[in-house]
């Protein structure tokens, strides 16, 4: 297990998709090919996928298993596709686990978009059957593919199916709490961010392990306006700062960064 795969995410004014993942000196691109702060691994060349949200407030995802840099089709979306807010993604799988479609994030719903970077170790033998049990027949009929991220995008969606109260942070608090609970001393790397059409929410926690590496920025002058986190800083790493291990960034378009602990 490793470290693995790189994101990036933006709120804010409308931008063309390659204004976040071509352009940027440093966008996923270049964090696929050369990627600075990736332990364990020196590519991230097994799929990516981007998210927005259409015009009828849904989510969508073009999904690709090919390395960022050699599909086809990306040049013509980035120049096309415009939205105020994008999750992005680029993929080096864990070993033993297939590179299809349905490995390749982001996950979604009918209202959420979902990125995982890091793994569950032991999460076939120890959190997997805990989970399963814990979902409703619905939200685990919606799972196709076999990674841990798709799972815990399961377990996030369970949390709120049970108690349509909690705030996100509070749902990524419990989602992770039980996580740990299930691995029983079980490393686990947990940086998760989720869109709700309205928000960015992202988490850079772990178990056992030190934290995937996670940055935010509000003003950076390549994104007048806009909010975003990412992996690695996409541009000039003085405009960036680290989202503090344990904690949840909040980023709200009418609202300054906030960030709440664990």
């Amino acid at each position: 297990m490793r470290d693995m795969c790189r994101l990036a995410a933006y709120l804010g004014p409308e931008i063309p998709l390659g204004e976040l993942v071509l352009a940027p000196p440093h966008g996923l691109v270049r964090q696929a090919l050369a990627p600075r702060e990736l332990r364990h691994a020196s590519l991230n060349a097994d799929g990516f996928g981007f998210g927005w949200y259409a015009p009828d407030d849904e989510p969508a995802v073009y999904l690709s298993t090919l390395p960022i840099w050699s599909d086809p089709n990306l040049g013509a979306l980035a120049r096309s596709l415009r939205a105020d807010l994008w999750l992005a993604f680029v993929r080096a799988a864990t070993p033993g686990q297939r590179v299809c479609v349905a490995n390749t994030q982001p996950f979604h719903d009918d209202a959420l978009l979902f990125v995982h970077n890091g793994f569950v170790r032991e999460f076939a033998t120890r959190v997997r059957p805990a989970l399963r049990r814990a979902l409703v027949p619905e939200i685990e009929a919606h799972i196709e593919g076999t990674t841990d991220s798709e799972y815990l995008f399961a377990l996030l969606r369970q949390v709120l199916h049970e108690d349509a109260d909690l705030t996100m942070e509070e749902a990524l608090r419990e989602t992770v709490a039980r996580v740990a609970r299930w691995a029983d001393g079980a490393p686990a790397l947990l940086n998760l961010v989720v869109a709700d059409g309205e928000c960015l929410y992202a988490l850079r926690h772990a178990v056992g392990e030190p934290c995937p590496s996670l940055y935010y920025t509000t003003d950076d002058e390549r994104f007048p306006e806009g909010q975003l986190v990412a992996s690695e800083p996409l541009t000039d790493a003085g405009y960036w700062r680290p989202v503090p291990e344990h904690h949840v960034l909040v980023l709200d378009p009418e609202q300054p960064p906030e960030l709440v602990p664990l």
